[in-house]
């Protein structure tokens, strides 16, 4: 089920700083009660191969997302304590040290459950035992939200596990949607920073068309 347009769930998660402390955090109220976008990017497991080389790619990308105050916020399944562990193993050894944003621990799934995110096929259901049994490996894609000052999610996307995501396509989503909050106007097919938006009207849409064509 599609979320885009949908306030993001309000639900407290278990999360990791860089200093080794626990605290909960809450998407919704961080985006609402700081006026900040956040972009939340869910990843399959920590000690993995494609999660670290995304982990670091956010961090080197920090200050950009800063300047255009958006808050970065990671996030598995895995515990607290595992976080931790992967955040002091060194780059060279497959690590995360030098993350510095925080990253969820929702080990109990409740937040990546609601979001429907999660490697689960083929459930069933022993009625003799009550037990349910479930396929997959119950961790995460490679979800990534984009959620606004207000709380909703403007873009959502979902990889499979092998796809590492392209961090510079969401700057440049952050950048659109900044666009169209300042300006009003809508941002076509390829829109990058310092192009040419249109307006959202027939006269609009056949203005950026004629000087377009080649």
């Amino acid at each position: 089920m599609a979320l885009v347009g949908r306030k993001f769930p309000n639900l407290s998660v278990n999360a990791m700083d860089e200093m080794g402390d626990t605290f909960k955090l809450n998407v919704l109220e961080e985006a609402q009660k700081n006026n900040k976008k956040v972009l939340l990017f869910w990843y399959p497991k920590d000690f993995t191969f494609v999660c670290p080389t995304e982990l670091h790619a956010f961090q080197e990308a920090l200050g950009e997302f800063e300047k255009r105050n958006v808050k970065v916020i990671g996030a598995s399944c895995d515990t607290a304590e595992v976080h931790f562990a992967w955040l002091n193993t060194a780059k060279d050894n497959g690590g995360i040290e030098g993350v510095t944003y925080p990253i969820l621990a929702d080990s109990n799934r409740n937040l990546s459950s609601q979001l429907g995110i999660l490697d689960i096929t083929n459930e069933n259901y022993d009625e003799e035992t009550g037990a349910v049994t479930v396929e997959g490996d119950n961790v995460t894609y490679r979800a990534t939200y984009l959620v606004d000052e207000e709380g909703t999610i403007f873009h959502e996307s979902v990889n499979h596990m092998p796809l590492g995501r392209n961090v510079k396509e969401f700057l440049r989503l952050i950048d659109a949607y900044t666009h169209v909050q300042e300006k009003g106007e809508v941002c076509p097919a390829n829109w990058e920073e310092g192009k040419e938006a249109m307006n959202a009207n027939r006269e609009g849409v056949a203005s950026y068309l004629s000087s377009s064509v080649n």
